[in-house]
């Protein structure tokens, strides 16, 4: 293998099959056609540990027996291959059972708060950012020192937030333990559950794709879904409801849990996200 292995290369060596026809997507993605007809998808991952994390991520979520994922079919520190699904289109049957199963994901549960996916390495990703799976038993406090604040404090040093700013997404951190509802055992999240990475398949299901996946707590994947929009979102939460009904109020916390994917995207991708950031800092608070 080589630096300048392409997609093609490294499929045929991970999966010992020859390879027809390579078509390249974007992201460093590219769907490989094997011999026999079979088309895999790959996927280039540049960051160390990032791929390491994702197939870890991928088969600690298919353990669950619950939201169907693509199965992977070789991986190295650089090249992950996974099935390729096909795409169809959302439905209301689908978006109803993925909720229950995504309910059922979460129960599968995990040792901790932060804890990473079995095999997976303490410094992952979410995205293109940085994401650091240290433990924690205290979901509040955890969750303020490993999924809010690091993100705050690099946004502040990149000039993307003010100090000032700041405080206002701090002053929250302190009311966490106020803020959190009901004591919640620790979730076997997807990690990064937004519409683009849940996959509606053309068979009727949905599939789960790119997880950041730790254990956390199970509202904060509702509130990703919520923040970036899912199709049939009402029917998803229904079915989740059926399952594992949730705790008085969580419709009220959503705010509190989508202050890490904000202030995620408030690194990657600038000021815009700030000012959604602190517009939903100052709602929780009541500002």
């Amino acid at each position: 293998m080589t630096g300048n292995e392409g997609p093609g290369a490294a499929v045929a060596r991970l999966t010992g099959r020859p390879v027809s026809a390579v078509r390249a997507r974007s992201g460093g993605l590219a769907e490989v056609t094997l011999a026999g007809g079979r088309t895999v998808m790959a996927k280039r991952g540049d960051r160390p540990g990032a791929v390491s994390a994702e197939a870890a991520g991928l088969r600690w979520l298919a353990a669950a027996g619950t939201v169907a994922v693509p199965q992977v079919l070789g991986r190295d520190e650089r090249w992950l291959v996974t099935e390729l699904v096909p795409a169809g289109r959302p439905d209301a049957e689908a978006a109803t059972g993925f909720g229950r199963s995504l309910a059922a994901l979460h129960a599968a549960g995990a040792p901790a708060f932060g804890a990473a996916a079995p095999g997976g390495p303490r410094d992952a990703w979410i995205g293109l950012a940085p994401m650091r799976n240290e433990p924690g038993t205290d979901w509040p406090s955890w969750y303020a020192e490993h999924r809010v604040l690091p993100y705050l404090r690099t946004a502040v040093d990149r000039g993307t937030l003010r100090p000032g700013e700041a405080a206002m997404v701090e002053h929250v951190c302190e009311r966490l333990p106020e803020l959190a509802g009901p004591p919640e055992v620790p979730s076997r999240l997807h990690g990064d559950l937004w519409n683009g990475n849940v996959l509606w398949g053309a068979d009727g299901a949905v599939r789960l794709i790119d997880p950041a996946a730790h254990g956390g707590h199970r509202e904060t994947d509702l509130a990703m879904l919520r923040l970036f929009g899912c199709p049939y979102l009402d029917l998803v939460l229904a079915g989740y409801q059926e399952v594992a009904p949730l705790a008085a109020g969580w419709a009220e916390r959503v705010g509190v849990h989508q202050l890490f994917p904000l202030l995620v995207h408030t690194v990657l991708f600038g000021r815009g996200y700030a000012e959604q950031t602190l517009e939903t800092s100052r709602t929780i608070v009541g500002i």
